[in-house]
């Protein structure tokens, strides 16, 4: 048996479950993710910490 990424998997089952909606949200949380790992020592952290 082959193993998928987790991704690919994920993406496998929202297609195969007609979840659709559901790829918008992911994709802020992973959006949110990146921001808050690439700006966690900048000058920028207090305002990006401040919206949540």
């Amino acid at each position: 048996m082959k193993r998928q990424s987790i991704f690919a998997e994920y993406f496998k089952f929202l297609k195969e479950e007609k979840k659709y909606w559901m790829i918008p949200i992911v994709f802020i949380f992973i959006l949110i993710a990146v921001l808050v790992i690439l700006l966690e020592g900048s000058a920028l952290a207090p305002f990006i910490y401040a919206i949540f």
